[in-house]
């Protein structure tokens, strides 16, 4: 657990007696071997060892077309285990009902076998990037694993559809869900499932970073987590590659950073880092070996040049940027689809449909310059098969034959325009599965029985051998919610320095903190001279109050000149980086400031996620900000890209938008357009639910905002009030709704967004719905 110190309550154990282990992490992964578990394929590397597979077929008479299902159209990468083909996609586009969902088919008729639904809340991302992640299957339990773009993660039955488990990652760790709507497939190694993400949490983890986070796949307890660097140009999407180096098993992933990092991916523990760009990196490293192969369509290192394909050797120790790189092709925009390595050969795709051959060893360009192909857009990787390399545009179909010079064309042709493609082909026991935006093809010829060659021995991890001192130890669950008082049994595992698991473990008892006020600590288990950590916030039952007058104020040591200042909340998720705790006519008073970078739009909330049937209450204020003549804010997500651009007549009032969060639902004071409104999916207020009314108010001027939710016969009713503070509470609520695609849970939270004026938050309370209603009589 990468976290430094906030409180400490230290537990010691000795060291133990340990017993060697050996695993073979890739060969873990395989399963059938005619299965396509995640979107890289059995051998993560998107080489099938399938033999007969076709190479034409025709969309308009159905040659090959052996089924299609419109259901399972989207922008996501299926995987075939089983029997079955799992896929994540849009439900029931543009309408009320509109959700995102896993969809189970069965492989053989294209016949729906079940759906898993969710709702997307309190997420930037448009309608039409939901899908963007791939589900992963896990070959040993037959479950999958999805990632919502809006941080719903879940543990679903491959079966039946039922879940298993599931989080909510924006609420328990501050994931970011911005409009570019980029979000990571799940992965599996062993015991445990990665996922990764922008994420901004609380305490030592409330600064923008790329957190990885491993989860036990079993229960989904948080086994570890680590960041690269701190406050990054981006999101990514970058899947990592479990591979094994020097003997040693490594996770490789692409970072927000602009960096190839390699973990140890059952400790998390950094092994080495490989800089290519100030900007992130979204194509998955190919690994060959111990040679790393991976693009880039970002600004150069040497701040001259754009875009790269890369080749490095993945040993070493710590930054090996300066020491390991093999070869380097400046040019190559490839941002989006990820290279293979073929016989000696590195195929990647550019962003503007070109397919640069390159040979592995020297970095040299095959035949002098790339192979046009059909369409100007390439998003899907590339997929290797019977030495035939398989690629789509998003407008067109290719089947290629590697030559002495290049490649030469078997197929090639334009797709139906409604058939755009930006998810990857899958092989399974004789099938593609090709995913467009209107369908979901199963391609192939019937009543061909299905083959294939051996897949090659896999790198090994070198037995533990004598190494049995714990260089490691680990803490799970590694982050605890807990109630006042209550009491949980953790594990206390220990690795060698190579990051193999060593047998002995012992436990440690917490108790949640019995103040009666949210608390945070950190718990250290010690194993002869290694210490494991875990963090634990314990929330209090309802009713909370929060007025900020106990925080102390700081002068800032970087800068003297700015006004003393404290923290918010240890325990408030989203909260420390946005916000400061000020002084505010006599009154200390929380402020979601603006002179932090990317800190336009922010959200924060301060409970456990099953929360339900509450309400909050909070004094709101908006600075108004003078705006030079004729200027347009707009305001941006966390990557910088442009969301809601207003007119200069509405930005010249120069207010922000602040509001409240109530069981994943907003309240909404809309500054600039006088509008106050209930949401629960910004992008899809005019189809999926809102409510909005005119309101007028001013900057500068406090006001008491109250937002009550509450599930009631299966739909969410949601009031909410606003009059200015210390004039007396309306009897009749300012605006209410009534959702029937409800949201029946959520932590209690703060909206803010501007990037030019102050909000101002004080007297937060949030009561129970039988509180409130007690109080009312």
């Amino acid at each position: 657990m990468h976290a430094r110190r906030l409180l400490r309550a230290g537990i010691v154990f000795a060291a133990f007696a340990i017993l060697t282990l050996t695993s073979d992490p890739v060969a873990a992964l395989a399963g059938d071997a005619m299965d396509w578990p995640n979107w890289r394929g059995p051998e993560q590397n998107r080489i099938s060892r399938e033999t007969g597979l076709i190479e034409k077929w025709d969309p308009e008479t159905g040659e090959n077309v052996l089924w299609k299902s419109e259901e399972a159209a989207g922008i996501s990468c299926p995987i075939v285990m089983n029997g079955k083909v799992y896929t994540q996609v849009r439900y029931k586009p543009d309408t009320k009902e509109e959700q995102e969902e896993v969809i189970c088919l069965d492989a053989e008729t294209g016949n729906k076998l079940w759906e898993n639904r969710w709702n997307v809340y309190l997420s930037d991302v448009p309608a039409e990037r939901i899908g963007w992640s791939s589900v992963v299957g896990d070959p040993d339990t037959g479950r999958v694993y999805s990632l919502g773009v809006n941080g719903y993660f879940s543990c679903i039955d491959g079966q039946t559809g039922k879940t298993v488990w599931s989080r909510s990652l924006c609420e328990e760790f501050g994931m970011i869900s911005p409009y570019g709507g980029r979000t990571h497939p799940p992965a599996i190694f062993e015991d445990l499932v990665i996922i990764n993400a922008v994420m901004v949490g609380w305490g030592d983890t409330a600064i923008p970073a790329q957190r990885i986070l491993a989860l036990d796949k079993n229960t989904g307890d948080v086994r570890w987590f680590t960041h690269t660097k701190e406050r990054p140009e981006d999101t990514v999407f970058s899947t990592p590659t479990f591979t094994v180096l020097n003997g040693e098993a490594a996770m490789v992933i692409g970072s927000a950073d602009g960096s190839v990092w390699a973990l140890q991916p059952r400790t998390g523990k950094s092994i080495w880092n490989f800089q290519m760009s100030k900007r992130g990196l979204n194509i998955s490293p190919t690994v060959i070996g111990d040679k790393v192969f991976v693009a880039q369509a970002e600004e150069n290192l040497d701040q001259r040049t754009q875009g790269s394909l890369t080749c490095f050797t993945g040993t070493g120790e710590g930054d090996i940027t300066k020491t390991n790189e093999k070869w380097h092709l400046t040019g190559v925009m490839d941002g989006k689809s990820s290279p293979i390595v073929l016989d000696g050969r590195v195929y990647s795709a550019d962003d503007s449909g070109n397919l640069y051959i390159v040979d592995a060893e020297t970095g040299k360009l095959i035949g002098g310059r790339p192979t046009r192909l059909l369409g100007t857009i390439v998003r899907a990787s590339p997929l290797a098969a019977e030495g035939k390399i398989y690629l789509c545009s998003t407008t067109a179909w290719h089947v290629m034959q590697p030559t002495p010079t290049g490649v030469k064309f078997l197929s090639k042709m334009r797709l139906p325009e409604k058939d755009e493609v930006s998810g990857s082909l899958a092989v399974s026991h004789g099938k593609i599965y090709l995913p467009t935006g209107a369908a979901l093809y199963c391609l192939g010829k019937k009543a061909v029985k299905p083959s294939a060659t051996a897949i090659p021995p896999q790198p090994k991890e070198e037995p533990a051998g004598k190494d049995d001192k714990p260089a490691w130890v680990q803490v799970t669950p590694g982050e605890l919610l807990l109630k006042p008082g209550e009491q949980k049994k953790l594990s206390v595992l220990t690795f060698n320095a190579k990051g193999q698991r060593l047998p002995a473990k012992s436990d440690l008892n917490v108790t949640g903190d019995t103040s009666g006020k949210p608390s945070a600590k950190v718990f250290t288990a010690t194993v002869g001279d290694i210490k494991g950590e875990v963090r634990a916030r314990t929330i209090p039952p309802l009713p909370w109050k929060f007025d900020f007058n106990d925080i102390e104020l700081k002068p800032d040591a970087n800068n003297p000149n700015l006004p003393p200042s404290g923290e918010p909340p240890l325990t408030w998720i989203g909260a420390r980086y946005r916000h400061k705790i000020m002084e505010k006519d006599g009154d200390k008073v929380m402020v979601k400031i603006t002179t932090i970078p990317r800190g336009t739009r922010s959200q924060c909330w301060m409970g456990p996620p099953d929360m339900h049937d509450y309400t909050i209450q909070a004094d709101l204020r908006g600075q108004r900000t003078t705006q030079p003549a004729g200027a347009v804010a707009v305001s941006s997500d966390a990557t910088g890209a442009e969301i809601n651009p207003s007119s200069s007549e509405n930005q010249a009032l120069g207010l922000p938008d602040m509001g409240l969060i109530a069981q994943r639902y907003t309240l909404d004071m809309m500054g600039n357009s006088q509008q106050l409104q209930i949401r629960s999916w910004p992008p899809q207020v005019a189809r999926r639910f809102s409510k909005t009314i005119p309101f007028h108010w001013d900057g500068d001027k406090w006001y008491t905002v109250k937002f009550s939710a509450s599930a009631e016969n299966g739909k969410a009713v949601l009031r909410g009030k606003v009059w200015p503070r210390g004039e007396k509470e309306p009897d009749k609520w300012t605006i209410e709704a009534v959702d029937d695609v409800a949201n029946l849970q959520g932590s209690p939270g703060l909206f803010g967004q501007s990037n030019i004026s102050e909000i101002y938050i004080d007297n937060v309370v949030v009561t129970s719905k039988s509180a409130t209603a007690t109080a009312k009589k």
